[in-house]
């Protein structure tokens, strides 16, 4: 059985010399597609209501609020700046049978927490290092998403672990800390459930502020529930269920996907299928009477209609968690990017009356293929004249079996960000992420300040 002082010892005994140069260069990569996200978020009306909280509630501090003019403690900074990377839901996900997270909701709070304490690029990569690997061996181990809690439930653990690390917590303070953390803030699944509302894009935010909040307090010497995964009504007979992890400096990083759509993880390969399809036979929305996609069973469940409607769609919140929107989306525009989430593309007829077409069901096999490491889709799009076109997919570009290497990261930092930011500090923010271990945290966010 797990305990609370096995990840405490590991928060302690992971530093940097311990990652492997290719850990080292998976976490960069991560870095960067985070930080691209970001900054392109920043407009966003949720992320902007975060940015109007933080600013009421603090004034200047010591973290640097990205893409602001305003500086905050280590604990706003990451409510705000993980709102940055995870609202657009074009971040990666950790890919394990019962659970889904999203890793990069702990940069944030990383990042915060080793700025706070003017931490240098090498302890930054072990913190990155920890919260990664703590959060794929939860969502691997102990899944909760079928027991009523939400993945960010496994986040605060791991962000807590991360702002540890960075914070330079001892052992006894690192496991208050992971007490704290574990025991105070289990988020329920309602979140992804039914009517899906802004909610959903800001509950790791605020699963990384408690997170952050729990080390700092256990840094100033409160203690908590130093037995919170194995004692008497703890995390292990309330939350998951007994459970043991295997936790390796930082090796779980490469099993996590990067995103080449702006959709929901498990809509991946289904989208790109579709817009090959598209592309490939030339399809005319006009002549299309059905679409038809068999799924595995997590997809149908979260965004195929097994927890809430997924036809009615009238938000962004809605539309990256409806499967019929983002395949219909993709087929009429042959992408899937922000513009597919602009609130008239939403609303417009075309991809309302399409998406009424789309039928999701689940098939074990695939499902049984899903838990053997593929993601697997298969869609048919049927014509007027009863022609039927038919497209299967394995996994999609980004995917740990295909992964997206630097190349490509770089192309998809560059579209989202070119609007934002000047060429001179791109260029500056992707030179210091790649030599980041020849630099301080300091250097990367006054970059994106």
């Amino acid at each position: 059985m797990a305990t609370t002082l096995e990840f405490a010892e590991f928060v302690q005994e992971t530093g940097s010399d311990d990652l492997s140069a290719d850990v080292r260069d998976a976490l960069k990569r991560r870095l960067l597609d985070s930080v691209g996200i970001a900054l392109a978020a920043e407009v966003a009306d949720p992320p902007q209501a975060v940015y109007e909280t933080v600013t009421d509630l603090e004034g200047d501090g010591p973290c640097t609020l990205w893409r602001r003019g305003e500086r905050a403690s280590p604990v706003q900074a990451a409510m705000h700046n993980t709102a940055l990377v995870r609202y657009l839901d074009y971040m990666d996900s950790y890919l394990a049978p019962g659970e889904t997270p999203h890793p990069s909701d702990n940069i944030g709070a990383v990042v915060a927490a080793g700025e706070y304490a003017d931490a240098s690029g090498e302890e930054l990569l072990a913190g990155l290092a920890v919260a990664y690997e703590i959060q794929g061996e939860l969502a691997w181990n102990a899944p909760v998403r079928d027991r009523g809690f939400d993945h960010v439930t496994h986040t605060v653990i791991s962000a807590a672990a991360g702002a540890s690390k960075l914070l330079g917590l001892d052992l006894e303070a690192t496991r208050n800390a992971i007490a704290i953390a574990a025991t105070g803030h289990n988020a329920l699944r309602v979140t992804r459930t039914g009517g899906i509302t802004e909610w959903k894009g800001l509950a790791s935010a605020n699963a990384v502020r408690n997170a952050v909040y729990a080390a700092m307090l256990a840094k100033n010497g409160v203690t908590g529930p130093r037995n919170v995964f194995e004692g008497q009504k703890g995390w292990q007979d309330v939350v998951a269920g007994p459970f043991e992890v295997d936790l390796t400096p930082g090796e779980r990083v490469h099993d996590v996907m990067t995103k080449r759509y702006v959709a929901e993880t498990y809509a991946q390969s289904a989208v790109e299928g579709i817009i090959e399809l598209a592309e490939q036979q030339d399809l005319d929305p006009d002549d299309v009477t059905a679409i038809k996609l068999e799924t595995f069973a997590g997809a149908k469940l979260i965004i195929g209609g097994g927890e809430g409607n997924r036809y009615e769609v009238a938000s962004r919140a809605q539309a990256d968690h409806s499967l019929p929107y983002m395949l219909a989306a993709a087929l009429l525009d042959r992408d899937l990017s922000l513009a597919q989430y602009e609130p008239e593309r939403i609303r417009r007829n075309d991809v309302q009356d399409l998406l009424r077409i789309v039928d999701v069901t689940e098939d074990p096999d695939l499902t049984e293929r899903f838990e053997n490491g593929e993601m697997p889709a298969v869609i048919d799009v049927t014509m007027d004249d009863g022609t039927t076109y038919r497209v299967e997919k394995d996994a999609f570009r980004g995917h740990p079996t295909n992964p997206i290497r630097w190349e490509g990261l770089e192309a998809k930092f560059e579209t989202v960000t070119e609007d934002r930011v000047d060429a001179e500090r791109r260029d500056e923010i992707r030179e210091v992420i790649r030599s980041l271990e020849d630099r301080d945290v300091a250097d990367l966010t006054a970059l994106l300040a």
